[in-house]
Order: C-alpha cells, then sequence, then structure tokens
C-alpha cells in the first residue's frame, strides 16, 4: 500500500482554514447588517409612532377647537376626516365618526383656497347657504362626536 502524500493534507487543511476564515468574515458581516438594519426599523418605528401622536394631537386640537367655535363645522370635519383617514383607523371608528365623513362628502364639491377666492361673490354666497344647511342637519351629530374625541387616542 502507498501511504497518502502528507502534503495533500496539508493543502486541504489550508483550504478548509480558509474558508472557515472566509465564513467567519462574512457571518459577522452579515450579523453587523441585521443589527444596523435592526436599529434602523426601531428608528423607523419610533417617526411613525411620533408620526402618529402629531396626528392624533391634530384631531384633538380641531375637535376642541370645534367645541370651542374656534373653527367652522365643514372645515373641522374635513381635516378630521383626512386625519383619521391618514391613520387609517378601523371601519368602526369611521362609523363611530361618520358625521365628520358625511359632512365632509357633502360639501367635497365646494371649491377651496384659491378656487374659492376666484369665485363670483353670488356663488360664494350660494355655497355658503349650502354649508350652513349641512352643517344645520348634522351640528348636534357633529358636536357630539367631537365630544367623543376628545382624550382619546387613534
Amino acid at each position: 500500500m502507498t501511504e497518502f502524500p502528507i502534503w495533500l493534507l496539508v493543502i486541504a487543511a489550508l483550504i478548509v482554514f480558509t474558508l472557515a476564515v472566509i465564513a467567519g468574515y462574512y457571518l459577522r458581516k452579515l450579523s453587523a447588517a441585521q443589527k444596523k438594519q435592526a436599529e434602523q426599523l426601531a428608528e423607523l418605528e419610533q417617526a411613525a409612532q411620533e408620526q402618529r401622536q402629531r396626528v392624533n394631537d391634530s384631531i384633538q386640537i380641531i375637535a376642541r377647537s370645534l367645541l370651542d367655535d374656534g373653527v367652522g363645522l365643514t372645515e373641522a370635519s374635513i381635516r378630521i376626516r383626512v386625519l383619521l383617514d391618514a391613520l387609517q383607523v378601523e371601519d368602526t371608528v369611521r362609523e363611530e365618526f361618520v358625521a365628520f365623513y358625511t359632512i365632509a362628502e357633502k360639501t367635497s364639491h365646494i371649491p377651496i383656497l384659491k378656487e374659492w377666492k376666484a369665485l363670483p361673490r353670488k356663488e360664494q354666497f350660494q355655497y355658503e347657504l349650502e354649508m350652513a344647511q349641512v352643517e344645520a342637519d348634522y351640528k348636534d351629530f357633529a358636536l357630539d362626536a367631537a365630544k367623543r374625541i376628545l382624550g382619546r387616542t387613534f
């Protein structure tokens, strides 16, 4: 029987050692990347939570302003609806605050900002009458909804 050459064993051992070092290197890189990814995810979650809190605070401010007659019912309804939608609230919340959604929907065709200013005074007056009617129809429901929003987090 012929003996197995030792130099082949040395080369095989060097190859295995080299592959082990390379594997260790990539494992360390993978671990560092996973750690960095976890940190970034935590930062994103924190930023999302802070944004959610800002939106919740805005809803509270608008509801309080509505109750204190600091903002009109139509404007408050549009803003609250947009903010609740931004929070992607459940359908049960939408149903609970349907007054805001209804008022916003019934007045959604009315121009705002620059378009409003560009309207002739007669047309503005017609829209104001229409808003007043919608607000009269839903005022009690909206004020009750505003009271229920206070102190609530979505």
